[in-house]
């Protein structure tokens, strides 16, 4: 991959064609085959993606979002950007998608759903759909890049527009920041094209305020060349999140650590598991023998301060709110074997070592 992904590279800098064109063009042909959909918009990158994405939905001053306070920034940034009101609803704890049951009884008309797949968990938004019919769906599905629900969708193809990210560390990642809108709607991806490149209808004819959110051909071109190695960089996350939930096991730690279920959709973006006492004692235990962990999240978004005016208060959303307490993500990207029973055992120690 890395040769295929050096050519791409070397080609466009031969060819000085860098910003959209043809590269860009081929690799929204390419994903859109790869995933079955109609349209792909190759944006700047993810963050751009969900803000355009919305917009083309017609969120905006008035209007209303409901959406998960456990994810990323961007998704409640991006609404915020618009001047639109943000409306929580709690997440179902298995796997941390929106509680869909609460967001049926929750959702007022004209409002969008904005829900959030999770480390490579693409919630089955099927049943939602069928009870609202007429619901505006936009998928944040930057982690969940070729996952698929029970009910065999796609991530990010469900809703009226889905939304992707290719930050390095996805499983499908670029050379920096890009990212890409799927749709089925054909007037739909019209309009996020123009809005990509500050509405711009045609040369120097602008037909709405839209912005600089155009993918670079040398993203374009390198995301292009590692496009047919997915399947294989999913595979070995999988296998690999496969291990740790064997190691576990092993190690009698199942009690102790609890274990996302991983199903035949998921594409293991990340291996997050709960440890619910001493987290943090645990986190820290692993750090100072030299394995890096993160916090996906470690503060709930209603509890961050560009929210505080939308009035929630410490105990709002639980299941968020104990998921900021309990998650840990174990390393997955590229990690060998050897290094996992590293990790496992290092995690092992710590469990058994002195509560304070």
């Amino acid at each position: 991959m890395q040769e295929a992904m050096e050519a791409a590279a070397l080609r466009v800098l031969r060819h000085k064609q860098f910003i959209l064109g043809e590269e860009v063009l081929a690799f929204e042909q390419a994903l859109a085959e790869r995933l079955g959909v109609a349209h792909v918009v190759a944006t700047s990158s993810g963050s751009d993606a969900l803000l355009l994405a919305l917009q083309a939905c017609g969120v905006g001053p008035g209007s209303s979002v409901l959406t998960s306070p456990f994810s990323f920034f961007a998704s409640v940034g991006a609404v915020l950007r618009l001047s639109a009101q943000v409306r929580f609803v709690d997440i179902e704890p298995k796997h941390y998608g929106l509680d869909l049951a609460l967001a049926r009884r929750s959702i007022q008309p004209c409002e969008v759903l904005l829900p959030t797949h999770l480390f490579g968990h693409c919630q089955d938004l099927s049943p939602f759909v069928r009870e609202c019919p007429n619901a505006v769906i936009v998928e944040d599905a930057c982690q969940a890049i070729d996952a698929h629900s029970a009910s065999g969708a796609k991530a990010g193809t469900l809703g009226r527009v889905g939304v992707l990210s290719f930050f390095p560390t996805k499983n499908l990642g670029a050379a920096g920041d890009a990212g890409a809108l799927l749709t089925r709607d054909a007037e739909l991806a019209a309009r996020l094209r123009r809005l990509r490149a500050h509405g711009q209808q045609a040369r120097y004819e602008h037909r709405e305020v839209g912005g600089n959110f155009r993918m670079d051909a040398m993203q374009a071109a390198i995301l292009g060349a590692a496009l047919p190695f997915l399947a294989e960089a999913t595979h070995r996350r999988r296998a690999a999140a496969e291990r740790y939930r064997e190691l576990l096991a092993d190690r009698a730690l199942e009690a102790v650590v609890q274990w996302p279920e991983l199903r035949v959709g998921d594409t293991a973006h990340q291996v997050v598991v709960r440890i619910p006492e001493r987290r943090d004692a645990v986190r820290s235990a692993l750090e100072q023998g030299g394995i890096s962990t993160a916090i996906y999240y470690p503060r709930p978004l209603h509890l961050q301060e560009p929210c505080r005016h939308l009035g929630y208060q410490p105990g709002a959303f639980p299941e968020t709110e104990r998921a900021c307490r309990e998650v840990l993500a174990l390393p997955i990207a590229g990690v060998t074997d050897v290094e996992q029973v590293a990790v496992v055992d290092a995690l092992a120690a710590a469990l058994r070592g002195p509560s304070r």
